[in-house]
């Protein structure tokens, strides 16, 4: 089938590079990653990536025990360029030419995040990795993702999670949560579903970039998505 979208915005939480592990980062989950996305991307489908950091260090942890908040934000960026320098040297090993791109400048490793200069290796055909959130403490990375794919112009933004889609309870521990196939952006808000924080719905949806939510534990689980197949929750 051929693919639904042109331009995909991934966003990857730093827990879904952790793969069975509780901390840190695990290369044989990263490398099953980068090889999804080298699929996708053979289909001809544009790619660019928001990853994370909470699988290195969380900054509203951290202010919880007692961390001043910006100081803990900060931080939690620059797990977020650790993440991105091994999605890309994976994607690398599979021929692919990235960029990655930071919020915050750090010119010996990473290229400083300009929007044109983006833009530019996104008509180059690069992946583009996107870290260090948008460079500002108080902003999640989920944030991050609807700002860049609406500066990118992205279709949709795939939000990759534990589980396939949105439910209307924790599946893990009650059996009989009700999974939405599909839901409006104000119906995420209006129910607190929390799938992403509400300044990022509002982004989205403000710029109509629809987002598909759906789990990376299954097998090819994001070029079925791609596709319109699979399991998955839309919202748009």
């Amino acid at each position: 089938m051929k693919p639904l979208f042109n331009h995909i915005l991934l966003k990857l939480s730093g827990e879904a590079l952790m793969g069975k592990k509780e901390f840190g980062i695990d290369l044989e989950t990263i490398n099953s990653i980068t090889k999804q996305i080298y699929h996708i991307y053979k289909l001809g489908i544009k790619v660019s990536i928001v990853v994370g950091g909470g699988n290195i260090f969380r900054g509203i942890s951290a202010q919880a025990s007692g961390m001043d908040r910006t100081s803990a934000d900060y931080t939690g960026m620059m797990a977020t360029v650790i993440n991105a320098l091994l999605l890309q040297n994976s994607l690398e090993k599979l021929g692919l030419q990235t960029r990655v791109l930071s919020a915050i400048k750090m010119d010996t490793i990473c290229e400083p995040y300009i929007r044109r200069r983006a833009i530019r290796h996104v008509e180059k055909n690069r992946i583009v990795i996107f870290a260090a959130g948008t460079g500002n403490p108080f902003f999640t990375t989920d944030t991050a993702a609807a700002l860049r794919a609406s500066e990118m112009k992205c279709d949709v933004i795939f939000k990759a999670t534990m589980v396939d889609g949105i439910y209307d309870s924790d599946p893990k521990k009650n059996k009989n949560a009700k999974k939405f196939k599909k839901l409006s952006y104000n119906e995420v808000i209006k129910r607190n579903l929390k799938i992403m924080d509400t300044s990022s719905i509002s982004l989205s949806r403000d710029n109509k970039i629809a987002i598909v939510v759906f789990s990376l534990l299954k097998e090819n689980s994001l070029v079925k998505a791609s596709k319109g197949e699979g399991s998955f929750t839309l919202i748009n």
